[in-house]
């Protein structure tokens, strides 16, 4: 069954070719936020070592070889360089074409591996050594290696550090004046948290480095009136940028009145961020030139990528691997641009003249073309933002990466996101889940996967999209007015603590409207308070404080159209004082205005301040705006919890039967046994004899069905009841004289009635993981699609969210009629196959059809795995790495 990951050359050991997975490659981003490349050494990177070699200082050389070793012989790089990829494995860590560090292990005996590494003086203290050691490790595990032992002179603090902080069970004694140090390389809870601590303040400081540069290049900074350039560089300056704009133009002296360089190297002084507006056949040598003078990011807005096909993809791809392989992240290219309000940093290097105020509201566009149009909306709302990113064709900056950054970003407590694509969709549900805890995350994914999108295609509808999304806390709107909706109310109005609303009104027509709008959203609406055309400052206010004041009020709405035009004012100034102190949302229609009308803002400032009074066009806007916040916020309000422990399960068990097994589809019964769940039995028969027969033996009555799982959902395949030889006999000539004398049947013992019909099944999907799906059996919930979708492992709170996330689930809760049933053994089964799918990446899908749920318990009927080699680690479960 298993069988090796796809492969990249490495050159030749002796007259056998040495060949390594090609997963043990990978971009990874440092400490300080700048980038390297990882990958396994080869006998031709001779040369590189020494090169490597001979800029170490003497203390690095003797912490490595316990004594003076001024130079390499030609024998040891040999041996340092031709390696097995199985019992000797070097990993290096390259910047630009110049290796930086190295680590390598030497098998001992078959469970064990001697570690050792070496990083260049000038990149140490970057992180390099950790991300090295999390590589190897995984490639140690692979190999079947279980402790590194690293024998380091007690001098030597900075490797004893970087293992000890590798989050793995270390031990270390003293003898012989060495300190031998044993890692125990099992995968441990704390391992990977460390892990994902360093890979999120790593990610978060590239971002940093972007959105807060020191000093800015805008390389093509053309004379020319409207050129991409010239916009670029005249909206800088007209942000008032607090650090040096350098234009760069091969043959003008200045543009748009300053000083121009005919390259980045010319430039006097340091570069932080270079804008990049030149022909697309330029960028590259661009890149380059800008590695050469430290620049540490890069914006692309020029055109000609991943966007015009084949060739532009290439383009791109190799865009991406430069800047990544010299330190550098690229946002871009083919987008607007990058924007931070910071009165520190005063940053506005896009494309787009009109950039909203100081807010609170992080703001990703994939898209680059509705990137002006995006800003512009949220400006007229009154709204400001914290930062902004178009990523375009997003070649390496992607929204994972915003993401860590807003996380730790003080002034951003809202994040808005429109989403054309996911790059590493498993990645960013798991930052989703984490940071909504704290920050909403608002996003519109469209559909569709554009041509620059450089992962497999999603394999599950749009909808388990969805409930993935709402899985992770992500507040999924349809369109970007609902998604600057909700965000308004999240950035200037607090959480609601239920789905109550109370309803402040002067139309009765408006109020009614805004009552159905209530419960279309699944809200619970109080009977409108009317007060009439001509209801004033004092009548509204008092009405909103009754309300507000209520227990039975979680949230208000306010829909306020004045009888005479102007007469806002007092109005207004009365709902702010009267809701400011509430702790409770307020929502308004005021005036069909839209945004943030002048008199309900809160604060001096430019842009409004958290208090704020957001106002709706309608009132069935700002009902859906609330809907999506209320569910949000019931949430957030849930214990966060782990998935259940389940003692009573084989994991290990398990993966030596799929290792076993060979590729295709099995009977997943045994499988199942060992997480604790058992299939009701049944036998294949291909005679009216044998059905007979093995009916006497399962015992009366019984079920004579077509065995092929495929052609069993089929009206028609199934005969319930048979109560004796006869009836069995009969069936089975049915099937015979329908299907033909070849059909194979199964038999089983009748299970026991009442009981739901329902179906969970298991997809390995390429991006998102394991994903478990629920519905009813039944035909019509079926030709519905009547399915929810959750990301596996599953807690015992998924499990239930997915067992009521389908339009049939009260048909498991009593209600039409139908009894209830044991709804807490059907998540415990949930639970339990979502452990299966988490453990076991071989199982592509796994069908359980059908699972029937009882009074007093589940049994399935029907198990079937389909099984395949993985093709490396997840990406979510691999060392870190850039997607």
């Amino acid at each position: 069954m298993h069988k090796r990951c796809p492969i990249a050359p490495a050159g030749t050991l002796g007259t056998v070719e040495a060949q390594y997975p090609a997963h043990w490659e990978a971009d990874v981003v440092l400490a300080d936020g700048g980038t390297a490349h990882v990958r396994p050494i080869r006998p031709a990177d001779a040369d590189r070592l020494l090169a490597f070699y001979s800029r170490l200082s003497d203390e690095s050389i003797y912490f490595r070889f316990f004594g003076p070793r001024p130079r390499l012989t030609d024998k040891e790089v040999t041996w340092f360089t031709n390696v097995d990829y199985v019992n000797r494995v070097a990993l290096i860590a390259t910047i630009g074409t110049e290796m930086v560090a190295v680590i390598r292990y030497d098998r001992t005996d078959e469970a064990e591996a001697e570690v050792a590494f070496l990083v260049e003086d000038a990149h140490q203290g970057r992180g390099v050594a950790s991300v090295l050691l999390e590589h190897l490790a995984a490639t140690a595990r692979e190999n079947g290696i279980q402790r590194f032992i690293a024998d380091v002179l007690p001098a030597n603090m900075k490797m004893m550090g970087v293992l000890r902080q590798a989050g793995y069970t270390a031990e270390s004694r003293f003898a012989d004046g060495v300190v031998r140090m044993t890692l125990d390389l099992t995968p441990t809870e704390t391992a990977a948290e460390v892990t994902t601590a360093r890979e999120h303040r790593a990610e978060a400081r590239s971002i940093g480095r972007l959105l807060s540069p020191g000093s800015v290049a805008v390389i093509g900074a053309s004379r020319e009136p409207g050129g991409v350039g010239q916009t670029v560089l005249r909206n800088l300056l007209a942000a008032d940028f607090t650090g040096p704009v350098y234009p760069v133009h091969r043959e003008v002296r200045a543009v748009a009145g300053v000083r121009a360089y005919p390259s980045v190297n010319a430039i006097d002084g340091d570069v932080d961020l270079a804008v990049v507006a030149v022909p697309a056949d330029g960028v590259i040598d661009v890149v380059k030139e800008c590695a050469e003078k430290g620049v540490h990011g890069l914006v692309v807005v020029s055109s000609g990528f991943g966007e015009t096909g084949a060739e532009g993809r290439a383009r791109q791809d190799e865009l991406a691997r430069i800047a990544r392989a010299y330190g550098l992240r690229v946002v871009g290219p083919n987008c607007l641009g990058i924007a931070n309000t910071d009165p520190a940093v005063r940053l506005n290097a896009t494309l787009a003249a009109t950039v909203p105020g100081r807010g609170r509201v992080g703001f990703f566009s994939q898209s680059g073309a509705l990137g002006t149009a995006l800003l512009q909306r949220v400006a007229q709302r009154g709204m400001g933002i914290s930062t902004f990113v178009s990523a375009g064709n997003r070649a390496d900056v992607s929204g994972n990466d915003l993401l860590q950054y807003w996380e730790e970003d003080p002034s951003t407590e809202v994040i808005l996101l429109y989403l054309e694509s996911l790059g590493n969709p498993r990645k960013f549900t798991r930052l989703a889940r984490r940071i909504s805890r704290d920050k909403p995350i608002v996003v519109v994914k469209s559909g569709g996967t554009p041509g620059s999108h450089s992962a497999e295609s999603l394999r599950l509808p749009d909808s388990a999209i969805s409930s993935l999304f709402s899985q992770s806390g992500l507040i999924r709107v349809d369109d970007l007015i609902q998604l600057f909706d909700v965000g308004q109310l999240l950035a200037y109005q607090p959480l609601p603590a239920g789905p109550r609303v109370g309803l402040v009104t002067n139309s009765d027509a408006l109020g009614l409207l805004a009552v159905d709008a209530c419960i279309t959203a699944g809200l619970e609406p109080r009977p409108p308070v009317n007060l009439g055309a001509a209801a004033g400052a004092a009548e509204f206010g008092t009405a909103l404080a009754g309300e507000l004041g209520s227990p039975e009020v979680d949230a208000a709405v306010v829909v306020y159209m004045p009888p005479i035009p102007g007469a806002a004012s007092d109005v207004a100034t009365e709902l702010l004082r009267v809701s400011r102190d509430s702790g409770k949302p307020v929502l308004a229609t005021f005036e069909g205005y839209l945004g943030m009308h002048p008199d309900l803002r809160v604060g001096d400032g430019a842009t409004p301040s958290r208090g704020s009074i957001p106002s709706y066009a309608a009132p069935e806007e700002a009902v859906r705006a609330l809907a999506h916040v209320a569910k949000y916020a019931q949430w957030r309000a849930q214990p966060l919890v782990p998935p259940p422990a389940l003692e009573d399960i084989s994991t290990s068990r398990a993966r030596a039967l799929v290792g076993e097994m060979t590729e295709g589809e099995w009977d997943a019964a045994q499988l199942l046994t060992c997480y604790g769940l058992d299939v009701w039995p049944a036998d294949i028969v291909r005679s009216p004899d044998e059905a007979v027969e093995a009916a006497g033996r399962l015992g009366w009555p019984v079920v004579l069905k077509v065995a092929d799982p495929d052609a069993s959902r089929r009206a028609g395949t199934v005969r319930l009841g048979l109560a004796g030889p006869d009836s069995v006999r009969h069936a089975y000539s049915e099937f015979a004289a329908q299907l033909g004398d070849d059909v194979e049947l199964a038999v089983q013992r009748m299970a026991p009635q009442p009981a739901v019909p329902t179906v969970v099944s298991v997809v390995e999907d390429p991006a998102f993981g394991p994903v478990v799906s629920f519905g009813l059996g039944e035909v019509t919930a079926r030709l519905l699609l009547d399915q929810g979708f959750r990301l596996a492992p599953l807690t015992a709170e998924d499990a239930a969210g997915l067992v009521r996330s389908v339009r049939a689930a009260p048909l498991l809760f009593g209600e039409y009629g139908y009894p209830p049933v044991a709804v807490d053994a059907l998540e415990d089964l949930l639970v339990r196959v979502g452990r299966l799918a988490g453990d076991l990446p071989e199982v592509a899908r796994l069908d359980l059809d059908q699972v029937l749920v009882g009074e007093s318990g589940v049994i399935v009927l029907a198990a079937r795995a389909h099984l395949r080699a993985p093709t490396g680690p997840r990406l979510d479960a691999a060392p870190r790495r850039l997607s």
